[in-house]
Order: C-alpha cells, then sequence, then structure tokens
C-alpha cells in the first residue's frame, strides 16, 4: 500500500496529477525512480496520442539576457485559451526563450533544413572523412553520424535543454503535454543579438 505522504512528494517531484503519481507508485511498489520511468514513458504514449491535434491558440514567451543584448520571441501553441493561460504552459515559453537565447538554433526541427543545406553538409564532411583513408562502409557511418550531430546541434527540437541537460527540448514538451493534457508546439522564435 502507498502512503498518501509518497503519494504528495512524487507529485511535488514530478507536477503530475495525484492519481497519476498514486498509479505509479502502485505499480513500481513504491520505488520513486521506476515510478518515475513509469510516468515518463506514460507521458510519451499520451503525447503520441495528441500530437496530430490542431493548437489554435498559445502565448509569446520572451527572453532578454541580463546584458541587454540577447533577446528571444517565441510563440508557443497549445489547443486551448485554459492552457495558454496556465503557469506550467507561460514558463514553458519562457524556458524555451532563454534556451533559444543560449543556443542559437537555426531551425525548429529537421523538416524545415533544406535539402540542398543537407547534401553540402554530407559533401563537406566526406570529404573531411576521406582525408583519414578509413574504409569505405566505415567511412559512410561516420559521415552520417556526424551529420545528424551536426543537425542535432542546430535544431531546436534535438538540442540538449540548458536547464535539464539529459533531457532534449522535444522530451520537455513531451513531458509539458503529458502533464497538461493537451498538444504543444513551436510555431516560431526570433532571436536578436546585438
Amino acid at each position: 500500500m502507498v502512503s498518501a505522504q509518497e503519494v504528495k512528494s512524487l507529485r511535488d517531484r514530478t507536477g503530475a496529477s495525484m492519481m497519476q503519481c498514486k498509479k505509479a507508485l502502485e505499480e513500481s511498489s513504491g520505488d520513486f525512480k521506476k515510478a518515475i520511468a513509469i510516468m515518463q514513458k506514460s507521458g510519451s504514449k499520451v503525447a503520441d496520442k495528441k500530437c496530430g491535434r490542431s493548437v489554435s491558440e498559445g502565448y509569446i514567451g520572451s527572453y532578454i539576457h541580463s546584458n541587454g543584448k540577447v533577446g528571444v520571441l517565441v510563440e508557443l501553441n497549445c489547443e486551448t485559451d485554459f492552457v495558454a493561460k496556465n503557469e506550467d504552459f507561460r514558463e514553458l515559453s519562457h524556458d524555451l526563450a532563454m534556451h533559444i537565447a543560449a543556443t542559437n538554433p537555426s531551425y525548429i526541427n529537421y523538416d524545415q533544413i533544406d535539402t540542398e543545406e543537407i547534401k553540402k553538409k554530407k559533401e563537406e564532411l566526406t570529404a573531411e572523412v576521406q582525408k583519414e583513408n578509413k574504409p569505405a562502409d566505415i567511412a559512410v557511418k561516420i559521415v552520417e553520424g556526424k551529420v545528424k550531430k551536426h543537425f542535432d546541434e542546430v535544431c531546436l527540437m534535438t538540442q540538449q535543454f540548458v536547464k535539464n541537460t539529459d533531457k532534449t527540448v522535444e522530451q520537455i514538451i513531451v513531458e509539458k503535454i503529458a502533464k497538461l493534457g493537451e498538444n504543444i508546439k513551436i510555431n516560431k522564435f526570433v532571436r536578436f543579438e546585438i
């Protein structure tokens, strides 16, 4: 049997509902780490179900660095006005703006990258790897890995989140989708720098 104090403690750590916390603790026999893993897994399933839903509401988050030389506006969309006014949602938009200020991504995700740019990068990295005289099959894998790493670093969704480098921006958004119960998408962002 799981105590109310354990449920409350897990809720304080995760922000999930009392029922989700209780269910996860019961399923994990009171093990907090396993309960969190269970909640993350179920959160991903919830997010997958909500992914295709329309997002016509939202909030424009902002961040201006303390030196006044870097600023970001980010349009974060959700399904309802209720969630757009939610403190967690607004905090997420601010955190994303701060992340963008720090990392300066070029794109939101891979879909925005021009195929010509990918092709050029691949050719550039292939020429680099060929100088190392690696066997052809190994060279191809090295180039693929380097191309992926490069575009992971310039796409917002695949970047390591600055406030928690154990997770990507996409994982942070999936967690909020599970918590708030609505689809959430970054529509666009603008970064200014002097």
